[in-house]
Order: C-alpha cells, then sequence, then structure tokens
C-alpha cells in the first residue's frame, strides 16, 4: 500500500512513526518504573515527564525530518524527475552540485550517464532530422506545384495525410483536422460507394464527392493501397490553380495501423487527440468580464500539429479595460469587425471535435465557453485536462505552478510575442502537454482514467487559484 505514496509522504510517515514509536517506548519504561516502585507512588510526575518528553521528541524528529526532506528527500524527487525529463521528454535537465550536496555522487553519476546517452544519439537524431526535415519540404514542394488536393485516408477511415491544396478544401467545409473522420467532411454515402467500387473495379477510380452538406460537388479520383487505406485525389477550382504557397504538409503514416477509437477513458495518453486552447479577456471575472481573444492548436500522437491553429479576435461589446490592454495587449481598434463570441465558439467547437481539451487553470476558460452555451446552441461536454494538475503530479504540489514555471522546468522556449496572447500561450501549453504526457507514462498513469484519478488529489490547487 506504501508504494503508491510518494517518496516525500513516504519519509514523513516514517518519521513520524519514529516519533510515535519513541514515545510509545518512552511511556513503556515509565510505566515500568511506577509499576516497580515500592509503595504509593504519584503518576503525575510520570505523566508530565512523559508528556515533556512527547513534546521535545516531536519536535526532534520533525527538526530532522526537514533538514532531511530538503536536503536528501526533495533533491532526489528533483533528480528522478531531471531523470525522467531526459528519457522521456529528451530535455537536458541537469541538476546541480548543490542542490544535491547531500547526495554525495549519486547526482554526478546519474548526469553522467544521462549526458553519454544523449551524445551517443545526438549525431544520428540530428543528421535523421535534418534528413527527415529536407524530405519534407522537397514533398511539400513538389504536391504544392501539382494541381491536385491530396488526401490519404487509413481503413479505419481517418485523415492520415493532406496536403496546402487539401487543406484549402477542407476548410471550406470545416476545420482541418488531421486524424478527424474522412465523413466529418464528405458525403458518408459516396465514400461508401467509392470504396464499394475500388473493391471490385481496382485501379484508379473517378467519382463526384459531394461535401458533407452536399452544398459542393468535387471532381475526384480514388486509388486504393494495399491494406493501407486510400488516397483520394481532389481536382481544384480553377481559382486555385495558380496559388503556388507551400502550406505545411500533415502526415502521420502510424494512422494507417491504428485501431478504432474506444472510450476515452481507456485509451492510452499517446493515443488521444488534444487542443490546447487559451482565451485572453477584459478581466478576471468569468461572470461579468468578456473575452476578447481566444487561440487553440491541435496535438496528435505526441506532437503538435503544425498549421492546425485557431485564432480569432472576439468583439467583447464593450472597452477593453487599459489596464487588460497592459497584460494581453489586445486594444479596442484590434477588435474592430471581429465576430462575437458564440459565433467564435461554434468554430472552436468544430476544431475540437473529438479531442480532450487542455488548459492551463482550465476552469477559469472553460467558464466562458460554457457560460455561452446557450447562445452558441452547443453543449461543451468534452474531457478536460489542466496543465497545473498535470504539472503538480509530476513535479509536487509544493512547487510553483504557473506557465512560465512549468516551461522552465521543461526547458521550453517562449518567444516574447507569444506570451499573454491566446495563440501563443496555447502554443506554450501545447508543447509543455507533449514534454508531460512521456513523463506521466513513465510514472505509470497510461489512460486518461488513470490521469484524471491523479489529478483529483490535487484539484485543491485549482480552487486556490481561482
Amino acid at each position: 500500500m506504501l508504494t503508491a505514496l510518494g517518496l516525500r509522504l513516504r519519509i514523513f510517515l516514517f518519521f513520524a512513526f519514529l516519533a510515535l514509536g519513541g514515545t510509545a517506548l518512552a511511556g513503556l519504561g515509565l510505566w515500568l518504573g511506577w509499576s516497580r516502585a515500592e509503595g504509593v507512588v504519584p503518576t503525575g510526575p510520570f505523566v508530565q515527564a512523559l508528556v515533556l518528553f512527547a513534546f521535545l521528541n516531536t519536535g526532534l524528529v520533525l527538526g530532522i525530518w526537514l533538514l532531511f526532506d530538503e536536503n536528501v528527500a526533495k533533491p532526489i524527487v528533483r533528480l528522478s524527475t531531471g531523470l525522467r525529463l531526459r528519457a522521456h521528454s529528451g530535455v537536458a535537465a541537469d541538476l546541480s552540485a548543490d542542490d544535491a550536496k547531500y547526495l554525495g555522487d549519486l547526482a554526478p553519476a546519474a548526469n553522467a550517464l544521462a549526458d553519454t546517452e544523449v551524445e551517443r544519439s545526438a549525431g544520428d537524431l540530428s543528421r535523421d532530422a535534418a534528413r527527415l526535415q529536407a524530405e519534407t519540404e522537397r514533398l511539400t514542394a513538389l504536391l504544392t506545384e501539382v494541381p491536385v488536393a491530396t488526401i490519404l485516408v487509413s481503413e479505419r477511415q481517418r485523415i492520415v495525410l493532406y496536403d496546402g491544396q487539401a487543406s484549402g478544401i477542407l476548410a471550406g467545409i470545416a476545420a482541418p483536422r488531421f486524424g478527424a473522420p474522412i465523413i466529418d467532411y464528405f458525403d458518408a454515402d459516396d465514400l461508401v460507394k467509392i470504396k464499394a467500387r475500388m473493391a471490385s473495379e481496382g485501379g484508379i477510380i473517378p467519382f463526384a464527392l459531394r461535401s458533407r452538406d452536399k452544398a459542393q460537388t468535387f471532381s475526384a479520383r480514388a486509388k486504393p493501397l494495399d491494406n493501407a487505406g486510400y488516397m483520394l485525389m481532389l481536382d481544384l477550382p480553377e481559382q486555385t490553380l495558380t496559388q503556388t504557397e507551400a502550406r505545411p504538409l500533415v502526415y502521420d503514416f502510424d494512422l494507417l495501423q491504428a485501431g478504432s477509437i474506444g472510450e476515452v477513458s481507456g485509451t492510452p495518453l499517446s493515443e488521444l487527440c488534444f487542443v490546447a486552447f487559451d482565451s485572453e479577456t477584459t478581466g478576471l471575472s468569468t461572470k461579468t468580464d468578456e473575452v476578447v481573444q481566444i487561440g487553440a492548436v491541435r496535438v496528435l500522437n505526441g506532437r503538435v500539429i503544425e498549421g492546425e491553429t485557431l485564432d480569432h479576435y472576439v468583439d467583447p461589446g464593450r472597452p477593453i479595460p487599459p489596464a487588460s490592454t497592459l497584460i494581453h495587449g489586445v486594444r479596442d481598434v484590434d477588435v474592430v469587425g471581429a465576430p462575437q463570441f458564440s459565433e467564435v465558439c461554434r468554430a472552436l467547437h468544430a476544431f475540437c471535435a473529438g479531442a480532450v481539451l487542455v488548459a492551463h487553470n482550465a476552469p477559469f476558460d472553460i467558464a466562458f465557453l460554457r457560460r455561452e452555451e446557450g447562445r452558441a446552441r452547443l453543449k461543451w461536454d468534452h474531457p478536460v485536462l489542466d496543465t497545473v494538475l498535470l504539472s503538480a503530479v509530476v513535479f509536487g504540489t509544493t512547487e510553483d505552478h504557473s506557465l512560465d514555471a512549468l516551461c522552465a522546468r521543461l526547458h521550453i522556449d517562449v518567444p516574447e510575442s507569444w506570451r499573454h496572447t491566446a495563440l501563443g500561450d496555447a502554443r506554450v501549453t501545447a508543447e509543455a502537454l507533449v514534454r508531460l504526457i512521456p513523463l506521466l507514462e513513465g510514472r505509470g498513469l497510461r489512460t486518461f482514467a488513470d490521469l484524471l484519478t491523479e489529478t483529483r488529489k490535487h484539484s485543491r490547487l485549482l480552487q486556490d487559484l481561482n
């Protein structure tokens, strides 16, 4: 049972039992002395001696525990967290010699071992990353020049790859979402028919493909891939043929082998889709203030999906207080002509379809979304994670869990232009989530249900924060 407790709590319990045991032994000794005394001996002095001893003994043990906790337990926790950061998230987090001066050679030895492993793989990883980046850029440029929108669909009917041209077509129907079901964009009956034709005819199949709402029809072709889904190729509308700007090529071929999506609670964290989001407001009241900017970023398969972001100014319907502008930089002129919050909520809701919502101090941002449910005619019933609580699970309750402090511990570089902007803070939150997930899995928290159970233990943090 005790193995489920944290190291520092177990050490505290050890010292508490030590103080209790010392007092019990002292009491037993005094009782033996009193019981063996000749004649009638008053109990008062013995009781006073026991109370005095218990007080002094508890103070002594408490003092030793405080020194042990500060100079041994905490450095061990920091060392283990740093090693997990290196092992699971690739973060070179060193434990300073001063911080671990009472651990002997443990910290230098652990850092030396970690450095050796990093040096062995750094060169290969750097070369592989450079080669992959160059190949991706060449492929992106090539597909941009071809007047066809390309979408790769897995056997499970999920989008595995789309290019810049396909991004434009998808955006005209709904927010492009890597890993989303293809039926979120195109007519389900058309897709069933084309799958049947591919099974019976083989080769490249030409057909007319309607959008999900049947408002648009595209000239398309489909090519089956051996046990790996199929490729959709859509002819571009004439007005887009001259556009040559390269958009990010979004792909993850691991999704070709991914199974069907089950209940969120039992799904491994690494397989979940997340949307990290943040809002900037006219003030700190979730009841009387309004949103002026909202930003969101999608995370899938343990990485931030470049090109899949949402960033909107919002008309708050009132002047923005100068004190708020000093923090987030949003001025009244920025929100002139911006959409109403209910409209932005609908766009964000579509962007978050099938995802777990993630925010830093989530109750604050979620409160504004749920307050708008009636006017936006939608329901925010998504699962929610809070990076404040994730930070507490990984680093301990007593640490600073502000977004800046979390980024410092995870070695996340935050450009100054990102801070206190909705999209910037959403990006930072997404990067923190990506680095926290391997650490959480390393602690045995592998599913959403595991993580939810653990974060509930720290929910008081959010009450204090708000």
